[in-house]
């Protein structure tokens, strides 16, 4: 039996600021296509740069419904524009719509205790984007201890050698600390990561729709793993973070008002989902 293989790091869905691809639209037609004929199981998504993430998510959640069996969602948010509504957004995302995890990206500031804490809650992992701030990973990491960060292109998508060497160093020394493969360009970081920390500390991504999936699926191949080890981070890792999500309390959340969304999704129950196994 093939290991199931897992695409951490996916967007999907439209941005408003229509001034680069990241934040006007990120199309799955194509990236779905490419996807399945690499053989890639299962993908995590989450939106492109907007100024909203409560609409956002909701049209993450369209897509999501979707696709049943072959996306999980994540709910992006703002750690400064949504400051006090955190928990209300991961809580819809999580209870209605059966989210899994959370998405920050440090262009629009990294993640502050409200965050953190709101992980912690759930039980579900941060995926954060530091833009080569890798010294931001020792405050919230250790402090954090229960929650699952796990930073994208190993610290850096502008090549930032420095960042990607200091995610290697937190790689071995925070348990909580994880880092995904996409467009990581020079591979010999990613082979000191799985060297030094081990196999359980990284995930494959891809960074669709804008990253072919196949091409990064392929860096993983070439790393020359044992068939157990290539399996943890082609798709074991992430199964086992998103495995400690807590159940939500849907009855609490049904009882309270939500906040206003345009053209909100089917409701997908939590509970209707497959096994926190994926």
């Amino acid at each position: 039996m093939q290991p199931m293989i897992i695409d951490c790091h996916c967007h999907a869905g439209r941005g408003d600021l229509l001034t680069d691809p990241w934040n006007t639209d990120a199309p799955l037609k194509t990236h779905l296509e490419r996807a399945r004929a690499a053989g890639i199981d299962t993908t995590v998504v989450f939106a492109p740069f907007h100024t909203d993430y409560a609409v956002a998510n909701a049209e993450v959640a369209r897509i999501v419904a979707r696709h049943p069996g072959q996306l999980v969602g994540f709910a992006f948010v703002h750690p400064r524009r949504d400051t006090g509504r955190i928990f209300q957004m991961v809580e819809q995302a999580v209870a209605r719509w059966s989210f899994r995890g959370i998405k920050v990206h440090g262009a629009d500031g990294l993640p502050g205790r409200e965050i953190c804490a709101v992980a912690a809650h759930f039980g579900i992992p941060v995926l954060v984007d530091v833009v080569g701030k890798a010294h931001a990973i020792e405050m919230f990491a250790s402090r954090y201890p229960s929650v699952d960060f796990i930073i994208p292109h190993l610290g850096s998508f502008a090549d930032d050698w420095k960042a990607q060497q200091t995610v290697c160093d937190q790689l071995v020394r925070y348990p909580n600390v994880y880092a995904d493969t996409s467009g990581v360009r020079r591979f010999d970081y990613i082979v000191q990561a799985v060297e030094r920390a081990g196999a359980r500390k990284l995930l494959f991504g891809s960074d669709g729709p804008w990253l072919h999936p196949g091409v990064e699926l392929h860096k993983i191949r070439v790393l020359g793993q044992s068939p157990a080890d290539e399996a943890l981070i082609l798709g074991g890792n992430i199964r086992r973070l998103l495995a400690k999500m807590r159940k939500p309390n849907l009855t609490r959340f049904a009882a309270k008002e939500l906040p206003p969304q345009q053209e909100l999704p089917i409701v997908v129950e939590a509970t209707s989902q497959r096994d926190p196994e994926l």
